[in-house]
């Protein structure tokens, strides 16, 4: 089903944000994350902005992050594709998806599913309920529980996660992110995806759903996240400040540090492409923290980082 069935290639990596605001320290983090193990192995890195969750687009952010990522010697291959410009091939997907069975109407509110443990029990799987104003879910055919983490290493999801009918286009019209994030990786022929923590359950679902339309899996591996305090990322949606887009070369070596390579205080005197290009000589996964979450504190003059 639209799907490539060859073995990968070449590395292909990416790097998706939203364009809800300006790059904070946390995006890029999984930025240059991303972009060190790409290079680090000759590989492809590619920008998608995921502008599919149009209520939280902030007008000109898309602009402002690529602009960012370029101050910082982040240098994308290939053009930047937009999600709200693949719409269509999304619809054709979904209708794919719903000629074979797999998709269902489902009436249920969140309030419901979290009265019943917070997990969706699969309510309204055979109520055959019609398509109009309902959110559409998937249904699970092909449960994955764990899966190897570049970084963290074996990785294992609890069942009733794994086993989850989740939705794949919302009561309100949108697609999902659970949906087009693997439509995406599939037509961009992503091989490698490297990104926070915060993902790392999720990532049990996209994995089924590659293997649901036939497709090649890609590598997984999550970051650590920069915590304002445990449990607490930084976030656009928590107002996280935008770094500095005028003296990029403090952020990017404390970013550097973050990520578990080895830096030294004449990096500070070099050009940012000067420092990218060391970095990438650097970089090694196995140094990468295994944390799930590091608190970062900040004052005018430095960076500082306590595992969590």
């Amino acid at each position: 089903m639209l799907a490539n069935t060859s073995d990968f290639g070449a590395y292909r990596g990416r790097f998706a944000p939203s364009p809800s605001g300006p790059l904070h320290f946390g995006s890029l983090v999984a930025a240059l994350g991303s972009y060190l193990d790409a290079k680090a192995h000759n590989g492809s890195w590619l920008v998608r902005i995921e502008d599919i969750d149009t209520p939280r687009v902030v007008s000109g952010s898309d602009t402002l992050i690529l602009k960012t990522l370029e101050n910082y010697g982040l240098h994308w291959d290939e053009s930047v594709r937009y999600q709200s410009a693949c719409l269509a091939h999304y619809q054709t997907v979904l209708e794919q998806l719903i000629s074979k069975d797999l998709v269902y109407a489902c009436q249920c509110t969140r309030k419901q599913i979290k009265q019943h443990g917070g997990f969706y029990n699969g309510h309204c799987r055979d109520l055959q309920l019609t398509f109009d104003s309902q959110a559409l879910r998937l249904k699970q055919t092909i449960p994955t529980y764990q899966f190897s983490d570049l970084f963290k290493g074996e990785i294992n999801v609890e069942s009733v996660f794994s086993e989850e009918d989740y939705i794949i286009k919302r009561r309100d019209g949108l697609f999902a992110y659970q949906l087009v994030v693997v439509l995406d990786d599939i037509a961009q022929k992503i091989s490698h995806i490297v990104r926070g923590a915060d993902l790392l359950f999720p990532t049990v679902r996209q994995i089924s759903l590659f293997k649901q339309l036939d497709a090649p899996v890609p590598q997984f591996g999550h970051l650590p996240l920069a915590v304002a305090e445990p449990g607490f990322k930084l976030s656009k949606q928590n107002y996280a400040a935008a770094i500095d887009m005028d003296k990029p070369q403090q952020t990017l070596v404390a970013a550097l540090k973050f990520l578990g390579v080895n830096t030294n205080k004449t990096l500070l005197d070099v050009s940012v492409d000067e420092i990218i290009q060391w970095a990438i000589t650097a970089w090694q996964r196995k140094n990468v923290p295994a944390n799930d979450e590091i608190q970062l504190i900040t004052n005018e003059t430095s960076f500082t980082f306590k595992p969590l």
